[in-house]
């Protein structure tokens, strides 16, 4: 059974730091392109970053490019991002998943909330 168990989520000024973290099981997490996704209140679901399997290819999408980074260990099974210079708009709840085809491979897990607010 596939499970993704998402956490470091929390309430921080803007201008603060956040690093969170996935830890993946059930699936070959080793050959599996990860992927961080956020979904902001009452808006639609959208992919933040995506990592190889061996991490030397990187995406990050244009609202995060700059401050958010995404890392794996493939021998942990996990999958983290280290997010500076946080703004009111990157509150959302985050989530991670594999990523195969461009989408999403499995279900989601339960995410983790990140509220930016002073």
């Amino acid at each position: 059974q596939v499970q993704f168990a998402e956490s470091g989520g929390g309430l921080v000024q803007p201008g603060g730091s956040l690093k969170l973290s996935c830890a993946a099981s059930g699936f070959l997490f080793s050959v599996a392109a990860m992927s961080w996704y956020r979904q902001p209140p009452g808006k639609e679901r959208e992919l933040v970053a995506v990592i190889s399997p061996t991490g030397d290819s990187i995406f990050s999408a244009d609202s995060v490019k700059g401050r958010f980074t995404i890392s794996r260990d493939n021998a942990k099974n996990t999958v983290d991002l280290q997010m500076n210079s946080l703004k009111p708009e990157d509150t959302a709840v985050y989530y991670c998943n594999a990523r195969a085809r461009g989408t999403h491979v499995y279900s989601w897990g339960q995410g983790t909330q990140v509220i930016i607010s002073s």
